[in-house]
């Protein structure tokens, strides 16, 4: 049973690449790593207790809820809180997932992993599909989602690892220039392949 990475950048589509995936192999098993995260920070006490050691108490909320805002803050303007952050999570993220598609017995296992290729996920994946699109209209999908000025949006892209490294490293690109319907004609045609190959028939 094949797993099969999505990944991409912020504002590309990769979650609405992921949708018509669902629509087209509704059988498929789908993992996805903003969720995983958004659990493990929630219900698992041995995270919050790491968090809050490496970012303070304050990180937390009154009631134990993390506060996001102030989180996102403080790996935005600090690299190193960054990994520090990447450190806590995503070992974590990642058992998840290999133990997931290893138990799976769909045709499909889908992971929806924006820092694929940062995390080295690449090596437990059959394929790799990135959805990409042009910078101005990444640009643009960001700035109408986050409410963002051009330099705060701008600073965001930049501080993930380029589009470009990330498409001469993938098996298979998918163009999220046109809307949701050639995206969903382009998500098909990897069905379809996917379906012929022999890796998925072993």
């Amino acid at each position: 049973m094949p797993a099969i990475g999505i990944t991409g950048a912020v504002s590309t589509g990769k979650t609405t690449f992921c949708d018509c995936l669902r629509e087209l192999v509704p059988a498929a098993k789908f993992f996805d790593a903003d969720q995983a995260a958004r659990e493990l920070v929630d219900l698992d006490p041995e995270v919050q207790k790491e968090l809050a050691t490496e970012f303070g108490p304050g990180i937390f909320s009154s009631n134990g809820r993390l506060n996001r805002e102030q989180l996102r803050a403080i790996i935005f303007q600090d690299a190193a809180k960054k990994r520090a952050l990447e450190q806590i999570l995503h070992p974590r993220i990642r058992r998840q997932w290999s133990a997931q598609a290893k138990t799976s017995s769909s045709q499909f296992f889908f992971a929806d992993i924006p820092l694929l290729y940062e995390t080295g996920g690449e090596t437990l994946c059959d394929r790799v599909v990135v959805v990409a699109s042009s910078p101005h209209i990444q640009l643009k999908r960001l700035l109408e989602r986050k409410r963002i000025d051009s330099s705060a949006a701008e600073e965001m892209i930049k501080s993930q690892m380029p589009l470009t490294e990330k498409i001469s490293r993938a098996d298979h690109v998918v163009w999220n220039n046109d809307g949701r319907f050639v995206l969903k004609e382009q998500a098909k045609l990897l069905v379809d392949l996917w379906r012929e190959e022999s890796w998925t028939k072993s």
